[in-house]
């Protein structure tokens, strides 16, 4: 992610590390980062940094790091959660009219407009309360993905697609919009799937994909598509997937490339 001073800042396991085009400066807790295992990362219009964390949500604004109480399910108890810390944020989109959604582990997607936070959980008809991707595409619509599948709100109300309505898998880990308007989704162990908005198609063993975790999507200057697995990194043309493995070492590809706006993938 690039600030507006032109530094690049990146999420990792140990802290928050921003490059000045000369030299890394780390933040971890010590500096008040709200813990060291950052999942996500966004800019808002404004020029502040937020980053998603094992411990919940913090901001930086250019000066000094400061934490958010997100309201979450009413007990820590009230949700699974399995090895995973209830306060984690696993993604964070700034949509166009300038709230902030963060997608948390368990406790729904939480919108914030500045003042109020709001959340909206499987109550109001999202997928799944555990939310590991988010995209706004050219339309305005909200996509969420989830543990339980894909969510779309409309502004009104939330339309959820499943593996029934030809979904790869129910866990959609990454997303973006591509040229021509079509979603991209990557799942956890059913290959990407495209969405036009009327059908799905995906992309899986027999069209040349040898993993089905994908974590990341990114389309090129020419349209091709970029597919980042557990097992390695793959480009679409179309037609088949081709695995990359020219310079590259070990198998396992996290291509975690976003936009400002924010987002990520597990």
């Amino acid at each position: 992610m690039e600030d507006d001073a032109g530094s690049i800042w990146f999420a990792t396991d140990g802290g928050v590390y921003r490059h000045d085009g000369t030299s890394f400066t780390t933040y971890t807790v010590a500096d008040g980062l709200s813990d060291n295992k950052v999942l996500s990362a966004a800019k808002d219009r404004h020029g502040t940094l937020w980053f998603g964390t094992d411990g919940g949500v913090c901001r930086h604004d250019g000066t000094t790091f400061s934490s958010f109480a997100l309201p979450l399910a009413t007990s820590v108890t009230d949700f699974p959660t399995g090895n995973r810390s209830p306060w984690l944020v696993w993604s964070i989109r700034e949509d166009r009219s300038g709230n902030l959604w963060f997608g948390t582990n368990g406790s729904g997607v939480i919108r914030h407009d500045g003042e109020v936070f709001t959340r909206f959980t499987t109550r109001e008809g999202l997928a799944n309360d555990f939310v590991f991707s988010i995209l706004e595409d050219r339309r305005g619509n909200l996509w969420f993905g989830t543990n339980g599948g894909l969510s779309r709100h409309d502004g009104a109300a939330f339309t959820t697609y499943t593996t029934s309505d030809g979904l790869g898998s129910h866990d959609v880990w990454a997303m973006i919009e591509d040229r021509s308007g079509n979603l991209w989704l990557g799942t956890g162990g059913g290959g990407a799937t495209r969405f036009d908005g009327t059908s799905f198609m995906t992309v899986s063993e027999k069209d040349g994909l040898g993993n089905g975790h994908v974590q990341s999507l990114l389309e090129d200057r020419s349209g091709r598509l970029w597919i980042g697995t557990s097992g390695g990194a793959y480009q679409f043309d179309g037609h088949r997937a081709v695995h990359i493995t020219r310079g590259w070492r070990g198998d396992r590809s996290e291509l975690r490339v976003q936009s400002p706006a924010g987002g990520t993938a597990p």
